[in-house]
């Protein structure tokens, strides 16, 4: 649990570091990396593929798009629905850049052997997988008082 604990501490205070050196937070750097790697996505894809809310995500995009860092399109197969892409300012973000947790964890990883990554990426599969299910059965018990 406190290693747990150390990378969530980790996480925020790089996040915080971030917003004051880029003017990205963590979260608002993960969604523009993987935006970059995507071709323009709902924003529910991107929720999903982050495991966060829908209304997180949303935040974040509203943020990005403040910054002129992402565009909303309209989807070509549903009028009701939009798709994000980066604007050509989100690119010139999209790179590995010091001083983001991504170029903390690729200089971590670089350090184990690919069986101890598989392994510990198996650890956080369980971990996450219990805490999501853990969520749900609060959810349900809390919607049947």
């Amino acid at each position: 649990m406190r290693l747990l604990w150390a990378v969530d501490h980790g996480l925020r205070s790089l996040s915080k570091r971030m917003q004051a050196d880029l003017g990205l937070s963590g979260p608002q750097r993960l969604v523009l990396r993987m935006l970059g790697r995507l071709p323009p996505a709902m924003p529910s894809t991107l929720a999903e593929l982050l495991h966060l809310d829908r209304s997180t995500v949303s935040g974040v995009l509203e943020r990005l798009e403040q910054q002129r860092l992402i565009v909303r399109l309209s989807h070509p197969d549903d009028g009701r629905s939009v798709l994000i892409a980066l604007t050509a300012r989100g690119k010139l973000l999209d790179r590995d850049t010091p001083g983001t947790v991504e170029a903390c964890v690729r200089r971590a990883l670089a350090t184990l052997p690919s069986r101890k990554i598989a392994a510990a990426g198996k650890v956080l599969e369980a971990v996450a997988s219990e805490l999501a299910a853990e969520e749900e059965r609060l959810s349900r018990a809390r919607a049947k008082r």
